[in-house]
């Protein structure tokens, strides 16, 4: 905005510069009245001329009275014209003055009222797409793979377009589509790897499993292949391997960085189970139970049972009671499985993230979707339960709510 001022300022100025100083410059007055005073005496010599040439006898009456009529006519305009150039060489500078003190006033206020001052300001022109609109854009490339749906750079912006928005189904099956666009780069199969974690609950076996294995082979520095081989790992309760893989993560991280602090604590837990585990055996399954867990049973309300088909998606999961939204732990089935006997521990925290065993009280919460992701839709069934402290293994958790 300072800048427009600016420009506008100077471009006012050099305008100002080039009208004013011929409207400021006027004639001398001593320069008109000699100018007058020359007028007035050609004038009379061209009276007395007249008068010498009647009364010589070569000029008749009638002639005479004509040449004088016209020298008084002419007369009278000269004497009119003197006091309009005298108003005009006063009335440049009261323009000039005009200009100066009227002209940017008046263009503030027209802009003010006229303009938009608001689109001067930097925030207010970035643009606001409203859902609709991405909607739109998003319906735009469905067609346009429908056309072509060999299109694999196609698809994967669709994927990546529908993992903003947290519709991971649709995004896992957008990238299953994009075919060796995928299969051949290390980053794509470790964010289709990830997407399919999303969609099964958070874990990383299985298929999502193979995925990092293949951008490993591919790049074995690949970061977020890394980060999740490590998170697979210690999903496996395998944490040797995921104090690994995370340490070849650590190597490329900023030194004292936030990332790099979350990620070397995430080592250090993970080599102190592999140690416990090593000495004791059974050490390591106890730091993953007892007080870092809770457990119980989910049903579904027979009043709702009506609105749930076998084949929905169950989510349970810990949420942190203040804090983070992210699911502290978390775990998928299918209504076909209610009643559920669930369990949640540190061992399903997600890599570098917050664990149960950090918190004095959680919220645990089950969700039935249809949409097969754990982000909430209108429509979903849920139930919840707060103020659970880990270690409560005999939770009785009813879903028994209807999201609006």
């Amino acid at each position: 905005m300072t800048a427009f001022i600016i420009g506008a300022a100077l471009l006012l100025a050099v305008a100002l510069a080039i009208l004013l100083p011929p409207l400021w410059r006027s004639a001398p007055p001593a320069a008109g009245a000699d100018r007058r005073e020359t007028h007035l005496a050609i004038f009379r010599d061209q009276l007395a001329e007249l008068e010498r040439e009647r009364d010589e006898g070569t000029l008749g009456a009638a002639e005479e009275a004509q040449a004088r009529s016209e020298l008084q006519r002419r007369l009278l305009d000269e004497v009119e014209t003197q006091p309009a150039a005298a108003l005009t060489q006063g009335g440049g500078r009261r323009t000039a003055l005009f200009l100066v003190v009227v002209m940017p006033l008046a263009a503030a206020a027209g802009y003010a009222l006229l303009g938009n001052p608001g689109a001067l300001n930097p925030l207010q022109r970035q643009a606001r797409i409203a859902p609709e609109q991405i909607d739109a854009m998003i319906g735009g490339l469905v067609e346009k793979l429908k056309k072509n749906p060999e299109d694999g750079k196609g698809w994967v912006m669709l994927a990546r377009s529908y993992k903003v928005l947290e519709r991971y189904p649709e995004a896992a099956d957008a990238y299953a589509r994009a075919g060796s666009v995928v299969d051949q780069d290390a980053g794509l199969l470790a964010d289709y790897a990830e997407v399919l974690s999303q969609v099964h609950g958070g874990s990383l076996q299985g298929k999502a499993g193979e995925l990092i294995k293949r951008a490993l082979e591919i790049d074995p520095n690949e970061a977020q292949a890394l980060l999740l081989a490590g998170a697979a790992a210690r999903e496996r309760q395998d944490f040797a391997a995921a104090a690994d893989y995370w340490s070849r993560l650590l190597s490329q991280l900023e030194p004292g960085s936030d990332e790099a602090k979350t990620v070397a604590a995430a080592i250090g837990e993970a080599r102190e189970l592999a140690a416990a585990r090593a000495a004791g055996g059974t050490t390591s399954a106890k730091a993953t139970s007892g007080a870092a867990q809770v457990a119980g049973e989910v049903t579904l309300s027979g009043r709702l049972a009506g609105r749930a088909r076998p084949d929905d998606v169950v989510f349970v999961f810990a949420r942190a009671e203040e804090g983070p939204r992210m699911p502290l732990a978390a775990m998928r089935a299918t209504v076909a499985d209610l009643p559920l006997n669930f369990h949640l521990d540190d061992s399903m925290a997600l890599a570098g993230g917050r664990k149960l065993s950090d918190f004095a009280s959680v919220t645990v919460e089950a969700r039935i979707t249809r949409a097969g992701n754990a982000s909430t839709s209108s429509g979903d069934l849920f139930g919840r339960i707060a103020g659970v402290k880990p270690g409560n293994r005999k939770l009785r958790l009813v879903i028994d709510q209807v999201q609006p």
